[in-house]
């Protein structure tokens, strides 16, 4: 019987997961997250995984993804739909958390050794979201995440805040999200994940 033959994303993958470069500081130990297809047209680049994603193995398995797929206007069917959302975070495994409580940032090692390999190598993406203020650094340099936000990158990037309960604050003080990103996040959502 003939061995499938594996692509290169297929591969990357492979190698992605057994990944082991920041084994001696994540306190849960490696778990990779992420999810890719050479079909997908739109990619979330979020922080890291929490606990509850780093148990189940899901991105945005959490309160956090319940905010972001309202922001979207899409359910879980789609949003876990590999074939049309990738998602590749700033560091792929749970970096723990601070003494204020509040998660670490991602491990600065992730991004550098794998997002150019995996980018390569989705032909299809249209749009990338940049989920949060460490994903708009790496992407989109200098400047505060409210600054990202508000300027709305260029055709390839959509910044959006970090979807967590703590931007129920930011979103008071800043209503233009509501009337203005929201509306064509959705708009663009629908557009990339039609059939």
């Amino acid at each position: 019987m003939a061995r499938e033959r594996l692509t290169p994303l297929d591969q990357l993958s492979a190698a992605a997961l057994g990944c082991t470069l920041c084994a001696a500081v994540l306190p849960l130990g490696p778990r990779p997250v992420f999810r890719v297809s050479p079909t997908a047209r739109l990619l979330l680049i979020g922080q890291a995984p929490g606990t509850k994603v780093h148990i189940s193995g899901v991105p945005f398995d959490d309160a956090s993804g319940d905010r972001l797929r309202g922001w979207m206007g899409i359910g879980r069917d789609i949003f876990y739909d590999s074939a049309k959302i990738a998602f590749l975070p700033m560091g792929f495994c749970y970096p723990g958390r601070l003494k204020n409580g509040g998660d670490a940032p991602p491990r600065p090692e992730c991004a550098p050794a794998w997002h150019g390999k995996f980018l390569s190598l989705l032909p299809q993406l249209e749009l990338i979201l940049l989920v949060g203020g460490y994903a708009q650094k790496r992407y989109l340099g200098k400047g505060s995440m409210t600054e990202h936000v508000r300027a709305g990158a260029g055709t390839k990037y959509l910044p959006l805040p970090h979807p967590s309960w703590r931007t129920a604050g930011w979103e008071k003080k800043n209503p233009w999200f509501g009337e203005e990103i929201l509306p064509r996040l959705k708009s663009e959502v629908s557009r990339l994940t039609a059939e």
